[in-house]
């Protein structure tokens, strides 16, 4: 007999998979993932106990800071997954002050009931360098089946905890995830597994937890020894994906998850999303558009997924139909820190100020990445006040101190001018050795910002020049950003908003001319053929 912890349960008529995040009802796989399910999971582990909400909020959330509020509207999203009366509760109960409790004790059953899980992984995504969010959980299976040395017990279950806590995210898991992995690779070096496990966790360190980019290196240098041992292998060329992407090699990484859709494509919806992101991030929208709507039916597992769809469709002048998509995962997504930013972002960028603040003070009560912080002390800029601005620069620094553009934000608009010598300095970064086709697009408008500092505003108008080359296509952010004050002065600028205006024109003909093209997408008709 295995005195292992349980992963499976059964709850009235629910069946719940802990090792595969998955409920279903008379074989029916409910629409439960992400935190939804991790809430579940937790409620699960307590049997019938009243769960406090201070418990949910360290163990579901952290380290993210959420408040009741955010618990509640996450338990309101879960019955509605279950098919969950709150006034008749079936299976979660709402203990008034208190917290949570299932409706009845949940039975374990044997593990053999449940069946091997397809392969999957993920990503994150931020705004430098681009880290793709798409659910951890999506990684986990992806990584077995093809050790070289016999199953041991005993390695196995370090490798199933290892799967099991980088699955949950969070930062203290993904170490716990790291720590196992190194475990496992110190009992079998050659593990296919425990290397694979072991170069997405750390890859996460630096996308989803600021670690330093060595990580990320690390990671890539694991998945590569992978593919020397076996080059279609492609879980691990998506794995070297998502290092570059952590690196912020942007070509690099779209060659490697390319590589990792080709050789799998019907098992990379994970990489297609990926891809589509970077493709996106070029400036290559129809593309990018086509790829996200291909793996829509994996909208619950990749999480940022209608955002991305947003942004495609925003990009290439579907505003109206990008606001629907940005506001219903506003809606209902409360605790996703990337939809609590796109949203009032979208507002900021169309030019509706008063709405993006209102949006904006909404999302700061929820958990949020620091780009909000961005866009607020943007919106105090254009309201003329510096020093709130400056305390909001300084609040997303000190929650992102390893990514350049904040820094650069911060000295310069921070409470104390920046001197000469300090941009002078920073300017000097940019020009290092580099190749151009790995940079990203915002990396440019950071030096634009420091070239009108400087008061060369040339030398910012050729910054700009730059960004768009390497597929920069956001006009409505050049027009309403007060970042971009010097440089719309500049006798350049809108020649370079044609370029801009050019290459959109040329990608939404390509989408409208798709006959991948969804009849209920856009209200503007396609062109006949």
């Amino acid at each position: 007999m295995s005195n292992a912890t349980p992963t499976l349960f059964r709850l009235d008529d629910l069946i719940i998979d802990l090792t595969r995040q998955r409920v279903t009802r008379a074989d029916v796989v409910l629409d439960v993932a992400g935190l939804s399910f991790q809430l579940l999971a937790c409620l699960l582990r307590r049997g019938v106990d009243v769960v406090p909400f201070d418990t949910l909020i360290a163990e579901v959330w952290a380290p993210a800071v959420v408040n009741e509020e955010t618990v509640t509207q996450r338990v309101k999203l879960l019955r509605q997954a279950l098919g969950d009366d709150g006034r008749q509760p079936r299976y979660v109960r709402s203990v008034r002050g208190r917290g949570y409790q299932l409706c009845a004790m949940p039975e374990a059953l044997a593990d053999a009931v449940a069946a091997p899980s397809p392969p999957h992984r993920s990503r994150a995504w931020l705004a430098l360098p681009v880290v793709l969010a798409l659910t951890l959980a999506v990684v986990v299976v992806a990584m077995g089946g093809r050790d070289p040395t016999p199953p041991a017990s005993a390695r196995d279950e370090t490798l199933e905890r290892a799967r099991h806590y980088f699955a949950m995210g969070q930062r203290d898991n993904n170490e716990r995830a790291v720590a196992l992995y190194e475990q496992a690779l110190q009992a079998r070096p050659l593990s296919r597994e425990a290397r694979l496990g072991l170069s997405y966790a750390l890859s996460a360190r630096v996308c989803l937890y600021d670690f330093p980019w060595e990580q990320a290196d690390r990671a890539r240098q694991l998945a590569e020894t992978l593919i020397a041992e076996d080059g279609n292998d492609g879980s691990a060329h998506s794995a070297r994906g998502y290092a570059f992407d952590c690196l912020g090699h942007i070509d690099d990484a779209i060659a490697s998850y390319a590589r990792a859709i080709a050789l799998d494509p019907s098992a990379r919806e994970d990489s297609v999303a990926s891809l589509a992101y970077l493709l996106g991030v070029k400036g290559r929208l129809a593309e990018a558009l086509r790829l996200n709507l291909s793996v829509l039916d994996h909208r619950e597992r990749l999480r940022h997924l209608d955002n991305q769809i947003a942004r495609d469709m925003e990009l290439l002048g579907f505003n109206a139909e990008a606001e629907q998509w940005y506001a219903r995962s506003f809606r209902l997504q409360p605790d996703n820190v990337f939809a609590n930013v796109a949203y009032p972002t979208f507002l900021f960028r169309q030019g509706r100020f008063s709405e993006a603040e209102r949006a904006a003070d909404q999302a700061l009560a929820r958990p949020h990445h620091p780009e909000l912080q961005v866009l607020l002390a943007q919106l105090a800029l254009l309201r003329g006040n510096s020093a709130r601005a400056a305390d909001f620069f300084a609040q997303a620094e000190q929650a992102r101190p390893h990514l350049g553009r904040m820094r650069t934000l911060r000295l310069l608009h921070g409470e104390r001018p920046a001197t000469s010598a300090q941009i002078a300095a920073r300017i000097a970064e940019f020009n290092a050795p580099t190749t151009l086709n790995n940079q990203w697009p915002d990396t440019f408008l950071e030096l634009s910002w420091l070239e009108c500092a400087r008061g060369d505003t040339a030398a910012a108008l050729a910054a700009l020049d730059r960004a768009v080359a390497a597929g920069m296509l956001d006009r409505a952010f050049l027009l309403t950003s007060p970042l971009f004050a010097c440089v719309r002065e500049a006798p350049g600028f809108a020649a370079a908003l044609d370029r801009i205006g050019a290459r959109v024109g040329e990608e939404r003909a390509q989408v409208l001319a798709a006959p991948w093209l969804p009849a209920d997408l856009l209200t503007v008709k396609p062109l006949p053929p």
